[in-house]
């Protein structure tokens, strides 16, 4: 994939082409998107203690790990915010200042070359890019979850309810608030944090042993790959585990940018909006795969198309998709260029508003000669 040049007229952004060819392995060469201004650095100290908070899809050391062996429970068993309401992106962080990188910089400033403008009026299906979330559309994770709580549970000597409506509820709360207002287990503030760790550390444990993906996720994927489409996954997962587990799926080949808890994305729409600038798309040419409203809205946030997965919240919950399946096997790469062909790819863009004016008025002249 050709790399882009974002320009304006104070900064560029240039992102480094990797040495390796496979799509997951360019860690050997980072892709780091370099941030310069005409004016010098004001302190070689102060940048380098700066980084971008847009990074390599694959992370910083081989397989894509990016501490080794750390477990965060940062935002795993916690809701998450949607992000991008009024179109707001991320920060990153230079030696002269902080640049705002939002849903309108991305889709101004990612053009199109003359050759990629040129190749994508022959195959247009080239210019989209599609961002996977990863629970319940990459992975099924809601049993991994019940299980990691009743392994838990059984650890501390607790239980946890038979009733369905207090499970389902597990699957979407913060862990203080399911330990204290649904699980109503009696325990310290202080033993909060060893709980919740202990907590990510069994879902993990449960994560490296998947073997089998969504239904019809495989071949959905390589029907993408046949037509040159590139994907990305993003979740708030360590990307050393996302990784495995894709490998151990068969699915890594598939998939060109990981976006990952080493990121540092604040919200589902600033994990969109990184997954973008990795696949070297513009927002507005991006579809988002969803099993949940509020990734779908993150998704039309960032002026993306949305597609969702039926099956974890009914067809009612999703109206607000721009296409709803039951399963990867009803889709086909025709189904793309059906999201576009209705509105285009600005159909976010204002439109201009066509005010007929009426014609002018013809004088009409009489000529006598005498």
């Amino acid at each position: 994939m050709e790399s882009t040049i974002l320009r304006s007229s104070s900064l560029s952004l240039l992102p480094l082409t990797p040495s390796s060819s496979h799509p997951l392995q360019a860690s050997q060469s980072p892709t780091k998107l370099r941030l310069s201004r005409s004016k010098s650095s004001r302190s070689v100290g102060y940048h380098q203690n700066c980084r971008l908070v847009v990074r390599n899809a694959c992370g910083s050391e081989e397989n894509g790990s990016g501490n080794g062996s750390s477990i965060s429970s940062h935002k795993i068993f916690m809701e998450e915010a949607i992000g991008a309401e009024y179109g707001e992106g991320f920060e990153s962080f230079r030696p002269d200042g902080p640049l705002r990188v939002d849903v309108d910089f991305l889709n101004a400033r990612i053009q199109d070359g003359f050759l990629q403008r040129f190749r994508y009026a022959m195959k247009p299906d080239e210019a989209y890019g599609l961002i996977f979330s990863w629970d319940n559309v990459v992975v099924d994770t809601r049993p991994l979850k019940l299980k990691a709580w009743k392994q838990l549970a059984s650890e501390e000597g607790e239980k946890i309810p038979e009733n369905g409506d207090a499970q389902r509820q597990l699957l979407y709360a913060s862990a203080d608030h399911a330990i204290h207002k649904i699980l109503h287990w009696e325990k310290a503030e202080s033993e909060l944090d060893r709980l919740m760790l202990r907590l990510s550390q069994i879902y993990y444990d449960k994560m490296l042993k998947l073997s089998e993906p969504m239904d019809g996720l495989k071949e959905w994927l390589g029907a993408v790959s046949t037509a040159h489409i590139p994907c990305a996954v993003v979740s708030s997962l360590d990307r050393r585990i996302m990784v495995q587990a894709l490998e151990r799926m068969g699915l890594k080949k598939y998939f060109q940018a990981i976006v990952s808890e080493e990121d540092g994305m604040e919200s589902i729409a600033h994990r969109f909006l990184s997954a973008a600038v990795k696949l070297d798309r513009k927002p507005s040419k991006c579809i988002a795969f969803e099993d949940d409203p509020r990734g779908i809205a993150a998704a039309h946030n960032c002026t993306m198309m949305a597609v969702a997965l039926i099956g974890v919240h009914p067809a009612y919950n999703l109206r607000q998709a721009d296409l709803a399946v039951a399963n990867f096997n009803q889709l086909s790469v025709i189904n793309l260029r059906r999201l576009f062909a209705e509105t285009g790819s600005n159909f976010m863009d204002p439109q201009h508003e066509m005010i007929e004016r009426p014609p002018p008025r013809r004088t009409l002249t009489i000529d006598t000669s005498f």
